[in-house]
């Protein structure tokens, strides 16, 4: 972590980060519960979140604009731009209108579908590859503790002052990580013009995945895994409710635990990939969160906290060691398409999971799709434990 904070340009670029991390983390779980206020239906607010996974379908164009743009001035632009496109939320009272927040929640999904791609290209300009562990582990320690601290500010805030004054907190951290990215010194190269089709120059970044090795086996298995990963969204109600008997507020409780975990994976995952390196950190890390949740089928407290906090500190080094993998093994001028197809492909999988989830507690309980859950991760993440990682030059699939 040291390491890469030492560079000026990244201690930059992680300060806009942390900005606007904070600023997501307060606002999107605020509309949730501002739909849920002025509807009163937990269908309508659960509708506030998936409207943020719509922008996927566009992933594949908004990669192919990021890699034909330089980043910097990019991500400066998006910043003002995302900035003013969460003002219109002053415009929603206590009676709505509602469609003005879902409006909201898409150009959020796409903003920051973009703006993470762009961030990856970015990245791998500043950062030296022997250091992009270190970059990407400090991000995603940073990550999970926002998530434990930004959604109370969020809700306090919005409790004690309404929508509209969270809006306002979010419009101000973009603005704010807009003007730190201006201070950056990087020099990016001048973009390459297009050089063939538009569907094959769209389509250049899941090929790149699917064709480059170890990347393909790595992103395979990662898919597999959030086949299933879902089912924690619809059977962590059923462990708090009837394994653990405890009422739903528990759930905090839990998912507290499992944010500690998360902190504690993100500032070792660097250490876990440079000592066995990006393919067994992320199988390792599979193995570690199937783990920790097939103990919740016991419906023992003590089990239930501790393997929680195992399954926290799993998931950022699977992330951590897929996406250093990622950087690693692309050309800069195709980051953006690629870090957008990788989003697709695992985040596809994750959202037909939820849904498969909650179909499918009602028929065989909460226990046998733990199991089941434990079993495919496991199985996902065997092969690449397996295998070593060939050093290979990154095929050029444009």
């Amino acid at each position: 972590m040291k390491r890469a904070l030492a560079i000026r340009d990244f201690r930059l670029l992680f300060a806009g980060m942390v900005l606007s991390m904070f600023g997501d983390s307060a606002l999107v779980i605020v509309m949730g519960i501002w739909v849920k206020t002025i509807t009163g239906s937990n269908a309508a607010a659960g509708l506030a979140f998936l409207v943020l996974a719509l922008a996927a379908p566009l992933a594949p164009v908004g990669g192919y604009l990021v890699d034909r743009v330089r980043r910097r001035p990019f991500l400066i632009a998006a910043n003002l731009v995302s900035a003013l496109a969460v003002l219109p939320l002053l415009a929603v009272g206590k009676t709505g209108p509602v469609w003005v927040i879902y409006a909201v929640g898409l150009g959020y999904g796409i903003s920051g579908m973009v703006m993470s791609a762009a961030m990856n290209g970015l990245l791998k300009d500043i950062v030296p590859d022997a250091l992009l562990a270190d970059a990407n582990g400090t991000t995603q320690t940073v990550r999970e503790g926002l998530r434990l601290v930004g959604p109370l500010v969020g809700a306090g805030l919005f409790t004690a002052l309404g929508g509209g004054a969270v809006a306002i907190l979010d419009a101000a951290t973009f603005v704010v990580a807009a003007a730190t990215l201006t201070r950056l010194r990087v020099r990016e190269a001048r973009p390459e013009p297009p050089q063939h089709q538009f569907r094959a120059e769209v389509t250049a970044g899941a090929r790149h995945l699917l064709h480059t090795e170890p990347l393909r086996r790595v992103t395979i298995s990662a898919a597999v895994a959030f086949l299933v990963i879902g089912f924690t969204e619809t059977f962590i109600f059923a462990v708090v409710d009837e394994g653990l008997h405890r009422p739903p507020s528990f759930l905090g409780v839990l998912g507290s635990m499992q944010g500690v975990g998360a902190i504690l994976g993100g500032l070792t995952a660097a250490r876990i990939v440079r000592r066995i390196g990006e393919q067994a950190a992320v199988a390792a890390g599979l193995m570690l969160f199937a783990a920790g949740d097939v103990v919740l089928a016991f419906g023992n407290l003590g089990f239930a906290v501790a393997g929680v906090i195992v399954a926290g500190i799993g998931l950022p080094w699977a992330l951590v060691g897929y996406y250093t993998l990622l950087q690693r093994s692309t050309p800069n001028r195709l980051m953006g398409r690629v870090s957008t197809a990788s989003d697709v492909l695992l985040g596809v999988p994750q959202t037909i999971s939820i849904g498969l989830g909650a179909l499918l507690i009602g028929v065989v309980g909460y226990q046998v799709l733990i199991v089941t859950m434990a079993v495919v991760i496991a199985a996902a993440g065997a092969p690449l434990l397996r295998r070593p990682e060939p050093a290979r030059v990154p095929v050029d699939v444009t």
